[in-house]
């Protein structure tokens, strides 16, 4: 490589990126990678999930002129990076058992001759004697191990067949090893270096916050309704639903296909066939949402997830990181939702517990509960998500509010003073003499006759029926949650009980408050990451260039995602490029797809600009970065003016004539004069039918996201409403105070309610 500027990247590796991905700027450390991948020197790369490691290992083969080999622990994984690879015009092959006699003799081929610069390979078939004598011949000096994590013991995903790997090490002393993956805490990182014995290796630790990612934690009521709710805040959208077994993920699959989403359901217990079926028809777009164990995780690659949910809590952080991680992949906003109970934990322990049975691997069992420790830890403290996701793998987040969790968006309850119910709990676990469970506890405090109670006398009790008034669901919450803060312990196998500790007795004497968060249902809020994402960019342009992009995909029997990710369309659709060179300068773009449909996708934006009156062709000025809650929005000078003649009655179309700007930056002056303004009607900008079509929209699915409300419309009426209608409505309903929960009695049509001079 030829010397560059310190701290400069390379330009043989942007010529590299520019030429395959159009990408004409590196993310943190991927230059150093590199580097080291060009140099053969041993690595350990760790980026979080859509941090850019594949690219890390995709660019030294190009730079050297030479053949790697990419290990990757799951079949779908590579027939993805393959397809990606290939469609950028990238020569890569892959070796796996779905592979055709006549593709393993083609992909043996390209190895050998040094036409592939990847070949990528299964950790089984790379160390048998045919694996093995094909790298020989082709004379591999450097292997890229994908998932790395999954070498460790202590790691979250530990996969015996990749111990094996130090193997290579032995068959080829001159080879550079390089380690890739994207959730590994300091101790499963020396545990990766020393497995393989990595010898002085570059160790680069990437950021593992994800700022676009926005983190819920919901207490979880009722599951399949709370997850049919996140799931329409995303409706038309990539979802993957989380469960623990393979009969929840079946039931809940057949739930949310009976209420019109198109689901499917995925396990290791199903037949390969259908496993492919599900993950083909997912990345074809033809599925919405998978509901999957955590067999799917690894298995996909679509970069436009929009949202994860867990629907019950996994069994470690890495597990959530890694899952989670499935989410915005391109760069987008995504929302990550886990729907938490104790009982989740409890269920884990007793599956932990089950698979040791029998063994005497008890360091094992004690590793799996001190991570299902840690995610309890993540899912019940009221901090922000993302600064407790990043201090659990060693780093800190440095500002006080993340604005893109629950906590910091301030949907989360304050916690109340509850030490006189958890003195009623605790007084009752004494009672029945610390020997029952959960279940039983809360049957006396409610009063409930069952028969057990009866023959134990507990009725007669003084604690019995002394909380009564609780439902039984969220009495047995409250008795999870002082588990969860230490104030009760539970002990014993199979069957545990309850018992008091030291912290109890302090309870019970008044010597320390109790404080828990009220359960109720909060509102949703946008974050700023969601709201600055769409910001002058033309939603029904974008949406068209969505349809023409799964089109092509399915001329070319790919992903979409393959053809362009959604980070690319956003960007097209705010910049509407007009000539194929304006096409082939948008980041995402490589010469290969700006050659194969270039063209295609030019000609679909002209043909939109012209029909609507836009110029082609706008600034490609990167979106404004969203301010943090103390910053005040101050509406540009030209805003001002809009805000003149909006007060005036000027139309949306006379504004924009006046003012030289595009219809999206006018709806956007015009939505702000709406919040600033609060008028009691929008009838001069929004038709007064199509307002009520979209109230009544709002009522039924939210306003926290426009597709969700598009969606509903269409599907009962057919009607299509534009993005920008159902944005104004949106934003006078929340100006003058309506919302989805709003009490019968309609306003007039385009206005505001009256109000009374009541109370509130």
């Amino acid at each position: 490589m030829s010397a560059t500027t310190p701290g400069a990247p390379d330009p043989r590796i942007i010529d590299i990126t520019r030429r395959y991905w159009g990408y004409a700027t590196l993310r943190p450390l991927q230059h150093e990678a590199m580097l080291a991948g060009i140099a053969a020197r041993d690595s350990l790369v760790v980026l979080p999930t859509g941090g850019g490691k594949s690219l890390c290992y995709q660019v030294p083969p190009v730079a050297a002129q030479r053949t790697d080999v990419v290990v990757s622990p799951l079949i779908s994984l590579m027939k993805d990076q393959v397809d990606g690879l290939r469609a950028c015009g990238y020569p890569a092959v892959a070796l796996h058992s779905q592979s055709s006699r006549g593709e393993q003799l083609e992909a043996q081929r390209a190895a050998v001759s040094g036409e592939c610069r990847l070949l990528f390979v299964s950790p089984e078939k790379l160390l048998t004697p045919v694996g093995l004598n094909l790298v020989r011949q082709a004379r591999v000096r450097a292997f890229a191990i994908d998932e790395a994590h999954c070498i460790s013991h202590w790691g979250h995903d530990f996969r015996p067949e990749y111990r094996r790997l130090a193997e290579l090490r032995e068959h080829f002393p001159d080879a550079s090893l390089h380690a890739y993956t994207a959730t590994a805490t300091p101790r499963v990182r020396e545990d990766i270096v020393a497995q393989l014995r990595l010898r002085d290796p570059a160790r680069l630790v990437g950021v593992f916050d994800r700022p676009n990612l926005v983190y819920r934690v919901v207490q979880r009521q009722g599951g399949m309704g709370q997850v049919l709710e996140v799931i329409r805040r995303h409706a038309g959208e990539a979802v993957i639903v989380y469960c623990i077994t393979r009969r929840d993920t079946e039931e809940l699959a057949a739930f949310l296909r009976g209420e019109r989403i198109r689901a499917a359901h995925y396990h290791a217990g199903l037949e390969a066939e259908a496993r492919r079926k599900t993950q083909d028809d997912f990345a074809a777009e033809r599925l919405d949402v998978v509901v999957a164990t955590v067999a799917f995780g690894m298995g996909i690659d679509r970069s436009n997830v929009r949202a994860v949910i867990h629907a019950a809590m996994p069994k470690s952080v890495e597990h959530y990181q890694q899952e989670a991680g499935r989410a915005g992949r391109d760069g987008l906003p995504a929302e990550c939702v886990l729907l938490y109970s104790v009982a989740d934990a409890i269920r884990w322990e007793g599956l932990i517990a089950r698979s040791a049975a029998g063994t005497d691997d008890s360091e094992a069992m004690q590793v799996s509960l001190e991570l299902l420790a840690h995610v309890r830890r993540y899912a019940t403290r009221i901090e922000c998500r993302h600064r407790l996701l990043s201090e659990y793998f060693g780093q800190s987040l440095p500002q006080p509010s993340c604005g893109a969790c629950d906590v910091c968006l301030g949907e989360i309850p304050n916690a109340v003073d509850a030490s006189v119910e958890a003195q009623k709990i605790l007084s009752c676990v004494a009672r029945v003499g610390e020997r029952f469970g959960v279940g039983h506890v809360v049957d006396v405090l409610t009063g409930k006759l069952s028969p057990r109670v009866r023959s134990l006398g507990h009725d007669r009790l003084s604690t019995f029926a002394i909380l009564k008034e609780s439902d039984q669901k969220a009495l047995t919450q409250r008795v999870y949650e002082l588990l969860d803060q230490g104030l009760l312990s539970r002990e014993g196998g199979e069957y545990p009980v309850l018992r008091l500790n030291a912290a109890s007795w302090e309870v019970l004497r008044g010597q320390r408050a109790v404080r828990l968060v009220p359960q109720v249902s909060a509102a949703v809020r946008r974050a700023a990451v969601e709201e600055v994402a769409w910001e002058g960019v033309d939603q029904e342009l974008f949406e068209a260039l969505r349809r023409l992009r799964k089109q092509i995909a399915e001329e070319r029997v790919v992903p979409p995602f393959v053809i362009l990710n959604d980070a690319t369309l956003r960007e097209l659709a705010r910049t509407r490029p007009g000539t194929l060179a304006a096409f082939g300068g948008i980041g995402g773009i490589g010469q290969r797809k700006t050659h194969d449909f270039g063209q295609r996708f030019v000609e679909a934006i002209v043909a939109h600009c012209r029909g609507r009156g836009l110029p082609t062709d706008a600034p490609a000025a990167p979106p404004p970065r969203p301010r943090s809650d103390d910053q005040p929005r101050r509406p540009p000078r030209t805003a001002l003016v809009a805000f003149e003649r909006f007060d005036e009655g000027a139309t949306i179309e006379e504004v924009m004539a006046e003012l030289g700007r595009t219809r999206t930056t006018v709806v956007q002056y015009l939505a702000h004069w709406i919040s600033e303004r609060r008028p009691p009607t929008i009838e001069r900008w929004v038709r007064a039918d199509v307002y009520d079509r979209v109230a009544a929209a709002v009522r039924e699915v939210g306003d926290a996201f426009l597709g969700p409300v598009r969606e509903h419309i269409v599907t009962g009426s057919g009607e299509e409403i534009a993005y920008d209608d159902i944005r104004l409505v949106i934003t006078h309903l929340s100006a003058t105070k309506q919302t989805a929960s709003a009490p019968d009695g309609a306003p007039a049509p385009g206005q505001a309610p009256a109000r009374s001079n009541g109370g509130v």
